[in-house]
């Protein structure tokens, strides 16, 4: 991808004009009594290369005696990874990690062929006023490592490569993008970046990945002439360059790779190519096979 584009959108290239193949408007999901936006899945789009789930919640705020509760529930056949802007959110699995997940910073959970994680605010937190602000995605497994070992892994937020320069800055969360390569563990060729632009900046992705989408978290941008404003997942159209311009101080995510090896089934918090895989977790789950959360009792049951 290059990271300097020479031309300005505003001003000509045709085929830019379809460059934005689906706009779509992420749907308000409740999740343990905290609403969300999600906008993947979606009905005319279920996968971004690899992603497969995608929810942007807050800016919120929380007074003193509240915060998240999302109470310990499994997952197969995927890595998930929560990115925050603001707040802290405790982490909890079943392979015993008890980790705070904070500003910049990845946790990388690998499900594989299944682990079990709650994710709560911390009761020293809960006793004053906090905020929250992040994004979490899940990243589907290749079929070769949908049974992988589970798994959690650390990165802190000084290991992210960060690209600056004309009015930008890029930390790159995962994969590679712009010329660097970040640490996190990745299964499948991928990037996933978190960019923020002053205005007039301009933002360009060539066509190194087949499946491209931005997410505009904050601002307005410019895209062949149309413009967008906050909360909108762009998905773009394979092959030709496109250049983002920023007309406010905006911040996105930039996300996408390429098509995983056949389709993947959605359910609940299993994602399998198998359906039968998917019917093996459920009757794992509702029969307590998978292993517990030490420390966290509590649990999700199955959705009927």
């Amino acid at each position: 991808m290059s990271f300097f584009p020479g031309k300005d959108p505003a001003v000509g290239d045709a085929r830019a004009a379809d460059a934005v193949e689906l706009i779509v408007i992420p749907r308000s999901v409740d999740v343990g009594h905290f609403a969300v936006c999600r906008a993947l899945p979606h009905v005319k789009r279920r996968m971004v290369g690899p992603f497969i789930f995608f929810d942007h919640f807050g800016p919120a705020e929380f007074h003193a005696g509240q915060g998240i509760d999302v109470r310990p529930h499994p997952h197969i056949g995927l890595a998930t990874v929560t990115f925050l802007f603001d707040g802290e959110i405790m982490h909890r699995d079943s392979l015993g990690t008890a980790a705070a997940i904070r500003p910049s910073e990845v946790n990388w959970m690998t499900a594989g062929r299944g682990i079990v994680h709650s994710e709560r605010s911390d009761n020293e937190l809960r006793k004053r006023r906090q905020k929250l602000y992040g994004i979490q995605i899940w990243v589907a497994l290749p079929k070769q490592h949908e049974e992988t070992d589970p798994d959690f892994t650390h990165y802190a937020a000084e290991s992210l490569p960060r690209i600056e320069g004309d009015g930008k800055t890029v930390r790159v969360v995962a994969g590679s993008l712009f010329g660097e390569k970040s640490p996190v563990k990745t299964f499948s060729k991928l990037f996933y970046g978190d960019a923020t632009c002053q205005p007039g900046a301009l933002l360009s992705l060539d066509n190194e990945h087949q499946e491209r989408a931005i997410y505009l978290l904050e601002g307005n941008v410019e895209i062949a002439g149309q413009a967008f404003e906050p909360g909108r997942l762009l998905v773009f159209s394979s092959g030709d360059e496109v250049t983002v311009k920023a007309t406010s101080a905006a911040r996105l995510l930039l996300f996408g790779g390429e098509p995983l090896d056949g389709p993947r089934h959605l359910w609940w918090n299993f994602v399998s190519s198998s359906r039968e895989r998917i019917e093996q977790a459920k009757a794992d789950w509702k029969a307590g096979r998978f292993a517990p959360v030490p420390g966290d009792p509590e649990f999700i049951p199955l959705p009927e």
